[in-house]
């Protein structure tokens, strides 16, 4: 099992709804993560699995503490709640101005996360929402210890060209860069996933993976997200309808299978743990 972590350049490609449709969908248990230090949005967005609000004080606010003090990774699931649909989440923080009660422990989350998998008792892989790491957010921390970095993108000219520049930038941070100024491959690996209308989706991924060949990032197209707003609102519970037969949903069906078809192998664990999660 892995770590997976989503993030984003800039703007609002939809990190935290690409995070929620394949966490939903995802063939082994899952826990969600929402390690935007700028902020999670589950609170306001999606309804708790007994109707209610999630407890915005449970999650990454409650687990600060504990994390202080050493974290096995199972400790994780002290602080997780559950969505309307079975999903486990780890509620992010409320405000960026809470970011600084974590200063100094994403390292020892990324570990924990990342250990999850191996879990004796509970494994489960991590999905972790990061938001947008322009600059030096300290979410970046967490990607030394992750299987996969996936960057969320809109396919614009201006967003593919920002993504294609931050795919190089980290792939020679994490990896470091040849003489050449390639980014060297190796783990983790750094996808792109764009979110795109259906009907041009495989024409793109052709020309985005193109251009990061062109732009020796290390870095490929893992898959497309369709651009649903319909399914996005059902997704967060404010819409009626079947979920399961959004094409949101759908495409991150697809996502999920190519993934594990691609890496699924080297992320195997010894001792597969239950399932559980919204959408299954």
């Amino acid at each position: 099992m892995a770590l997976i972590a989503l993030a984003a350049d800039k703007g609002s490609p939809g990190v935290t709804t690409a995070a929620v449709a394949l966490a939903a969908v995802w063939p082994r248990r899952t826990l969600l993560a929402e390690t935007d230090p700028a902020g999670g949005d589950l609170v306001y967005r999606s309804a708790a699995a007994h109707g209610g609000q999630l407890n915005p004080n449970t999650g990454m606010l409650s687990i600060a503490a504990t994390a202080r003090r050493g974290l096995v990774p199972d400790q994780l699931w002290d602080h997780t709640q559950p969505l309307a649909g079975g999903l486990e989440v780890l509620v992010g923080l409320g405000m960026a101005e809470q970011a600084a009660g974590l200063a100094g422990i994403w390292p020892t989350l990324g570990r924990a996360f990342a250990q999850l998998a191996e879990s004796p008792h509970a494994p489960a892989d991590v999905i972790a929402d990061c938001g947008r790491i322009s600059g030096e957010t300290p979410a970046l921390e967490l990607f030394p210890h992750a299987n996969l970095i996936v960057l969320v993108s809109r396919t614009e000219p201006e967003a593919i060209a920002r993504v294609r520049d931050r795919a190089a930038a980290l792939g020679a941070r994490l990896h470091g860069a040849s003489r050449g100024g390639a980014a060297q491959i190796g783990a983790p690996l750094v996808g792109v996933l764009l979110v795109a209308d259906a009907g041009t989706s495989a024409k793109l991924v052709h020309q985005v993976n193109d251009m990061l060949v062109a732009g020796q990032t290390g870095a490929r197209v893992i898959g497309t997200l369709a651009d649903d707003p319909a399914g996005a609102e059902q997704l967060a519970g404010r819409r009626r309808g079947r979920l399961d037969k959004s094409l949101l949903i759908r495409s991150a069906r697809k996502v999920t299978v190519d993934i594990h078809q691609s890496y699924g192998g080297a992320w195997a664990a010894p001792a597969p743990g239950p399932t559980a999660g919204a959408g299954r």
